[in-house]
């Protein structure tokens, strides 16, 4: 583990140093430690001022909503999302009341003993990522418990032919459902079973959850590429569009990031596989130089849609924790380009035509995630001044007097009644992480979940 991460260090040095791409920010003054611990505390005022409402309008249910101040279920009864989601934040930055409060009520009233079915790869990220940092951040057995419970119930899933999950499974039955799925919903499944793995000591969960992804990579094309949907019975694509958006986004960054966590060498030969073909296919140079990632044809490499967009806004943190550090900044110039567009971005748009496809904004943090990546890998000033901007814009369009709204339209800038939990768990930890002191938190030690839980080994 030791050596592995000084060699990721080394290679992520040597790309920093000869990284030429700036993004370009409406501020080029450095940001003093002074002025960007400031701003952490202002996000860490916002945080709490979501987390008031929540515990006013929808204490003991999955999410708020809140512009008709009414609490949000996902399958009926509540699965706590929102507390779950939100706990290893509020431990990071001090919020220690609100953290003992959603602490104390996970334990005493999260029940998986639901004949709902749930879908796997939300339930995975969500709610048992959020459990296992729970668990190893305060060291308070209820939660690994609760985690073990939620695996073992989830584990129907993965009774396929092929090893793949469905995408639904009942958590009292273990009835499944939906056997046409995606990458990032096979594939994303690896870190958190592998650490319940670690922390149980049943290696029936990692091997169930590899196996997932090993058989979504081994499906790949001729050219390398996964598309957007397959049937988990057949193996067979039913959708062959490949990209690095939802639905397929965090299959890559599992492969990578199992071997960050687990130093499984079968994840970093497959992400050496894979992300060859990605820049080669996918990536996209228009008007100049602007580098996008588009859509393509699994099969065949041809150019499909020139469509980007919030999802597809992880790529720079990953590329940049890969290595990549130049392609990282000149993709995420791109982003902010896309940002300022509308003054926020949209979930969906058209790099080429410079045109808005889908308007909606959910209070996605994946541009946020990787500012701070990059300002973390690189110490430059520019991804913390690109940060005050974004922060500033977001509390200006998304801010409600009982928290924080999605929006329906960000050329108008409508609002949406939701509040979903990843604010608390990854939109609100980014923007505090990225002006918080280097020190406030351990980088090196953990690996993020794509619901930025931060996952540590050794496990206990």
């Amino acid at each position: 583990m030791f050596a592995r991460r000084i060699l990721t260090l080394a290679v992520v040095a040597l790309a920093v140093a000869g990284c030429a791409s700036a993004p370009a920010t409406k501020s080029s003054s450095a940001m003093t430690e002074r002025e960007a611990s400031a701003l952490a505390d202002r996000v860490k005022t916002e945080t709490r001022h979501a987390w008031q409402g929540y515990v006013k309008y929808a204490w003991g249910h999955d999410a708020l909503k809140p512009l008709t101040r009414a609490p949000h279920d996902w399958y009926g009864p509540s699965l706590l999302m929102t507390p779950v989601d939100a706990l290893d934040t509020l431990l990071m930055m001090g919020l220690t009341d609100e953290a003992k409060a959603a602490q104390e009520l996970i334990v005493a009233k999260l029940s998986f003993d639901h004949d709902v079915d749930v879908q796997v790869f939300e339930v995975t990220i969500r709610l048992l990522g959020g459990l296992i940092t729970g668990y190893q951040m305060t060291r308070d057995a209820r939660l690994l418990a609760l985690a073990d419970d939620l695996g073992r119930r989830l584990m129907p899933a993965f009774k396929s032919k092929t090893g793949l999950p469905y995408r639904y499974v009942n958590l009292k039955t273990g009835a499944v459902r939906d056997g046409v799925s995606n990458p990032a919903e096979t594939g994303t499944l690896l870190l958190e079973f592998g650490m319940l793995a670690k922390l149980t000591g049943k290696a029936d969960y990692y091997d169930a959850a590899k196996r997932a992804l090993v058989e979504t990579y081994n499906q790949r094309s001729p050219i390398g590429l996964v598309g957007s949907q397959i049937d988990v019975e057949t193996g067979a694509w039913t959708n062959p569009s490949a990209h690095i958006g939802g639905g397929i986004d965090s299959y890559y960054e599992y492969l990578y990031k199992c071997w960050r966590l687990f130093g499984d060498a079968d994840c970093k030969r497959m992400w050496d596989d894979s992300i060859g073909p990605v820049n080669r296919y996918l990536a996209d140079e228009v008007r100049g130089g602007e580098l996008w990632y588009g859509r393509a044809d699994m099969n065949t490499g041809q150019r499909t849609v020139t469509r980007y967009g919030a999802l597809d806004a992880f790529m720079p943190a990953l590329l940049a924790l890969s290595g990549d550090v130049d392609r990282a900044a000149r993709l995420q110039a791109s982003g902010l380009a896309m940002w300022r567009a509308h003054g926020i971005e949209p979930d969906a748009y058209d790099y080429a035509a410079q045109k808005v496809l889908r308007p909606t904004y959910p209070l996605r943090p994946e541009i946020v995630e990787s500012a701070y990546y990059l300002h973390r890998l690189t110490g430059r000033p520019e991804y913390r001044a690109m940060g005050k901007e974004m922060f500033e814009d977001f509390v200006r369009w998304c801010r409600t007097d009982d928290g924080y709204a999605a929006l329906k339209d960000v050329t108008t800038k409508e609002r949406d009644d939701a509040m979903e939990s990843f604010v608390f768990a990854e939109t609100f930890k980014y923007f505090w992480l990225l002006f918080a002191p280097r020190d406030a938190f351990d980088f090196d030690a953990a690996t993020f979940n794509t619901e930025a839980h931060p996952l540590r080994l050794p496990a206990r």
